[in-house]
C-alpha cells in the first residue's frame, strides 16, 4: 500500500527534532519497504487467498509490536479511547484485505496509483467526522483527484474490471482509519495505536480465516512473515520521518513509491503501467500535493 495512505497526525511521542534531509531519506526508505511488501503480496496472491496473506502479515505485525510494547512497558497497552482504537483497527484491516485482494487481478503500479486517492477521502470524511470546514480550493482538488482515479480505472473501457474498484474502497477504509487517528492525536501514543490496530486486525482475520482456508507451505509462511516485517518496518520508519519534517513537505517524496511499483512490476512481472495509468497517477498526485499544501496553510492560520 502506498505511503501517502499513511500521512496522519501522530499521537504524542518523543520531542520533534527538525532535520529535513533525514526526514526525506526516511520517507524514501519507507517507500522501498512498502513496495517490497506489496510485491511479495502480489507474488502470493496468485495462489494464496487474500485473507491468509493478510493474516500472515498481521501475525508478524502483532508479534513485533507486542514485543516493543512489553519492552517499553505494559502501560503502552493502556488506552483512553478504546472505541476509537477498535474503529481504527477495523478501517486498517479492511484496507489491507481489499488492497491485497486487488493484487491478484491488477498490476502493482495500477493498484498503487489508485490508492493515492486517500488524502482526498480524508478531506471529504473530515467534514462529518471532525466537523472541519473545507474550502472550495480543497474541494476542487478532491474533484480533480477523482478525475485522475477515473482515468486510471477507466469504467466502461475495454480493460475495465470490478477489481479496479478494490484499491479505491481500500483507500476509503484507510482514510477512515486516519480520521480515527486524528481524533486520538492528543491522548494516544504511537505504540498504543499500532498495538491496538495489530490486535484488532489479528482477531478479525483469525475469525474470518476459515472462510478462505487452504494448507500453507513453509515457503508461503516465510514470505507471509516477510511481508509483515517489511510493512511494520515501513510503518516505523514513517513515524520517524514525521519526527523530522512536516507531512506536507515529505508528501512529494512519498510518491516515489509509484516509481518503485512500476520498476518492480516490470522486472518481476513483465508489466508496465500504460500511458493512461501514468496520466491518472500524475493528476491524483498533483491533487494530493495541493491538498497537503492547503492543509499546511490552514495549520499555520490556526497556530496564528
Amino acid at each position: 500500500m502506498p505511503v501517502p495512505l499513511r500521512v496522519e497526525t501522530m499521537p504524542p511521542g518523543p520531542p520533534r527534532r527538525d532535520n529535513v534531509f533525514r526526514g526525506i531519506g526516511l520517507i524514501l526508505l519507507t517507500t522501498c519497504f512498502f513496495t517490497t511488501s506489496d510485491v511479495a503480496s502480489k507474488y502470493l496472491a496468485d495462489h494464496v487467498p487474500a485473507l491468509q496473506i493478510t493474516w500472515l502479515r498481521y501475525c508478524a505485525f502483532l508479534a513485533i509490536i507486542l514485543a516493543i510494547a512489553f519492552r517499553t512497558g505494559k502501560a503502552r497497552l493502556r488506552t483512553k479511547r478504546p472505541v476509537l482504537q477498535v474503529l481504527r483497527g477495523l478501517g486498517v484491516v479492511a484496507s489491507s484485505i481489499l488492497f491485497v485482494s486487488s493484487l491478484k487481478y491488477l498490476a502493482i503500479a495500477d493498484a498503487t496509483a489508485t490508492s493515492f486517492v486517500t488524502p482526498l477521502f480524508v478531506t471529504a470524511l473530515s467534514i462529518p467526522l471532525l466537523g472541519e470546514t473545507v474550502g472550495w480550493r480543497r474541494w476542487l482538488a478532491t474533484l480533480v483527484g477523482l478525475v485522475g482515479v477515473l482515468i486510471v480505472v477507466r469504467p466502461g473501457g475495454a480493460g475495465f474490471q470490478l477489481a479496479s474498484l478494490l484499491p479505491v474502497v481500500s483507500a476509503l477504509s484507510w482514510a477512515f482509519g486516519l480520521i480515527m487517528t486524528r481524533m486520538m492525536s492528543t491522548t494516544e501514543n504511537p505504540i498504543t495505536t499500532l498495538a491496538y490496530s495489530a490486535i484488532v486486525g489479528f482477531i478479525i482475520l483469525t475469525a474470518m480465516l476459515p472462510l478462505q482456508w487452504q494448507p500453507l507451505s513453509g515457503q508461503t509462511i516465510l514470505i507471509g512473515m516477510f511481508i509483515g516485517i517489511a510493512s511494520t518496518i515501513g510503518h516505523w520508519l514513517l513515524i520517524l520521518a514525521y519526527r523530522h519534517a512536516d507531512a506536507s513537505l515529505l508528501a512529494p517524496f512519498s510518491y516515489a513509491q509509484l516509481l518503485w511499483a512500476s520498476l518492480f512490476g516490470y522486472f518481476l512481472f513483465a508489466v508496465l503501467p500504460d500511458i493512461w495509468t501514468l496520466v491518472g497517477a500524475v493528476i491524483i498526485a498533483g491533487s494530493g500535493l495541493y491538498t497537503a499544501h492547503r492543509e499546511r496553510i490552514r495549520a499555520r492560520l490556526i497556530k496564528a
